[in-house]
């Protein structure tokens, strides 16, 4: 079974750096050809697609969100994490980790956390 779990803190102030971590159990990260995205869902709004860490280490970023954000990841602890930086009320969302297949061209999302919410305001 491959399990996914978000953390990180509910709430933050405007101009604050979001740090989201996703544990994930039952795959190495490493393991070839996941890929490890995150994505979030404003209220009211369909699912936005945010970045992406390749089972390589390997990078992207939509572009609306590329100056803002940095995915990385901790093999020794299994665990990938999302950082985005001055953070806006547009920012509030429900957060999710994903991962699926990840090729040069595309990633899919098979499995997903149970995401978390996260909301901005001063």
């Amino acid at each position: 079974q491959v399990q996914l779990h978000e953390s990180g803190p509910g709430l933050m102030k405007p101009s604050q750096t979001l740090s989201l971590t996703c544990t994930v159990s039952g795959v190495s990260i490493t393991t070839k050809y996941y890929a490890w995205s995150w994505i979030r869902q404003p209220p009211g709004k369909g699912l936005e697609w945010m970045g992406v860490i390749g089972f390589d280490g390997t990078t992207y970023y939509s572009p609306s969100l590329k100056s803002r954000t940095s995915i990385s990841w901790d093999t020794s602890k299994n665990q990938f994490s999302l950082e985005l930086s001055s953070v806006t009320p547009e920012d509030t969302a429900v957060y999710f980790c994903t991962t699926g297949w990840g090729g040069s061209y595309f990633v899919t999302y098979e499995y997903w956390g149970q995401g978390t919410q996260v909301t901005v305001s001063s």
